[in-house]
């Protein structure tokens, strides 16, 4: 069934809910899994983003989220002039290749100091997105909730661990799902939770023995 979010959309600089606002939700999704503002990025774009991106300006609501900007700021129609303002360096790739969905963009992004993660996400309609792989890790992050995000060893007692330090401090778990590479190689916990988990609670899940690192998402 519809939402009126749905039918509606979300306030944002237009023209297209999906091209646009969903594309500078990606764009901030990343920048928050990156920490902050890439110095170089390589945009792979797939499917309608690939032929459709510039017109739609896509190009510059991905450009507007990396820099950290929401979907309704004014700024994303100039976000291509800011980045070269702020020495983002940046490449858009028109991929051929057929995906799994019509508007995908894969975020290559590096540092000053060589430091690189790549993210890799899709626009669903409406301003909804969902970020499906974070370093070849399948994932599923739609920035909707608050969420969690634990990177650990696929090894037994690790999820308890985690999920005891939340509730010990009284945070309530909607729901959670556990991604993994392969059996006892890398795993991802996504958790959303009813309320916030600040830096204290952040800093104790890194101390669980198995956890690599521990990431924490406002509702975008």
């Amino acid at each position: 069934m519809n939402t009126i979010f749905d039918i509606i959309g979300p306030i944002m600089i237009g023209p297209s809910s999906s091209h646009t606002a969903g594309a500078a939700r990606l764009g901030k999704m990343a920048h928050c899994i990156f920490r902050g503002v890439p110095s170089r990025v390589e945009l792979t774009l797939y499917g309608s983003f690939a032929k459709t991106y510039k017109g739609h300006g896509t190009d510059k609501a991905l450009l507007a989220g990396l820099l950290g900007f929401q979907e309704d700021d004014a700024r994303i129609r100039v976000a291509d002039e800011l980045a070269k303002r702020d020495n983002m360096d940046y490449e858009f790739i028109e991929s051929p290749l057929e995906v799994d969905h019509p508007n995908v963009v894969k975020f290559d992004m590096y540092d000053t100091g060589h430091r690189h993660m790549t993210v890799v996400g899709r626009s669903l309609g409406g301003g909804r997105i969902m970020i499906t792989q974070v370093d070849g890790v399948d994932m599923e992050i739609t920035g909707d909730e608050f969420t969690v995000v634990v990177f650990h060893e696929d090894r037994p007692g690790v999820i308890s661990l985690v999920t005891q330090v939340l509730g010990e401090s009284n945070i309530n778990i909607a729901g959670m799902r556990v991604f993994r590479k392969a059996k006892h190689k890398d795993a991802v916990m996504v958790i959303s939770t009813d309320s916030i988990v600040d830096a204290e609670l952040v800093d104790n899940m890194r101390k669980c023995p198995g956890v690599r690192d521990v990431m924490t998402f406002d509702v975008l």
